[in-house]
């Protein structure tokens, strides 16, 4: 998988924490407590093998920026544009084509309200 991949809409369910993640979930989002992130990546203006884009939680859109390597995802997340909020790392998962990535959002300064957690990002299909 390379960044070329990466371009595209995404769709992420944090699980709450202490929530299992088990690797036979099919639907993640059946969970009620479970939160929804739309990421948005596109080709980086900058870096040629990265991406960067937007993640939108609720009413909240912070920037995004990373790559993959491997199947190693890295994404740094940006509340103001300047300074790390949280981190996603991942791997892409066997015989998904590239379409499914399982990982952690890690919060840069978790709190009780606002821990790290497990995520599970799926591509979504169309036009890129």
């Amino acid at each position: 998988m390379s960044h070329l991949h990466l371009q595209g809409r995404w769709v992420a369910q944090l699980q709450p924490p202490g929530a299992a993640q088990s690797p036979s979930v099919q639907r993640p989002s059946a969970q009620p407590s479970a939160e929804t992130a739309v990421l948005q990546l596109g080709p980086h203006p900058e870096l040629a093998h990265s991406v960067r884009g937007t993640v939108r939680r609720g009413n909240a859109t912070a920037l995004v920026s990373g790559d993959v390597d491997e199947g190693d995802l890295t994404l740094e997340e940006s509340l103001n544009g300047t300074n790390i909020s949280a981190t996603w790392t991942g791997r892409v998962v066997d015989g998904s084509c590239g379409k499914e990535i399982r990982g952690t959002w890690n919060n840069a300064h978790p709190t009780p309200t606002a821990p790290s957690a497990p995520f599970v990002l799926r591509k979504q299909p169309g036009w890129q």
